[in-house]
């Protein structure tokens, strides 16, 4: 039986990296990735049911009154636990980390020139139900 092709979506604020970050994943996996520029976006996506979601930790940085990524990420765990979420941040501070974890991500990437391959790793090798 063939493997499901998963479904990923990609909240974060910097364009760019969203549009280098869904080309990296679609052309290495085939998965079929979604971008979204505010959280808010992404919430009102959730029925499409992804098995993942990238989410940036400074999501309001271009939109001040946008919700952040801590908030973005306790809002997904209330509406569904079972989404994996992947944050993704620039900042390497330990308490953050743990924060996000506290609230329900399964995985914490910097945001250096190892992120795209560590994004890559979680995504082959998370399980989706």
């Amino acid at each position: 039986m063939n493997k499901p092709i998963k479904k990923i979506f990609v909240v974060d604020d910097d364009e760019m990296l969203s549009m280098a970050l869904e080309d990296y994943i679609e052309r290495k996996t085939g998965y079929n990735v979604r971008l979204f520029n505010t959280g808010e976006e992404c919430l009102e996506h959730l029925a499409e049911q992804p098995d993942i979601i990238i989410l940036d930790y400074n999501l309001n940085s271009v939109k001040k009154d946008a919700a952040n990524g801590l908030e973005i990420l306790e809002a997904i765990k209330k509406l569904d636990k079972s989404i994996k979420i992947v944050m993704l941040s620039t900042q390497d501070a330990s308490w953050i980390v743990l924060q996000t974890v506290k609230v329900g991500a399964a995985e914490y990437i910097v945001k250096d020139e190892n992120a795209f391959e560590k994004i890559l790793t979680f995504c082959e090798t998370a399980s989706c139900s």
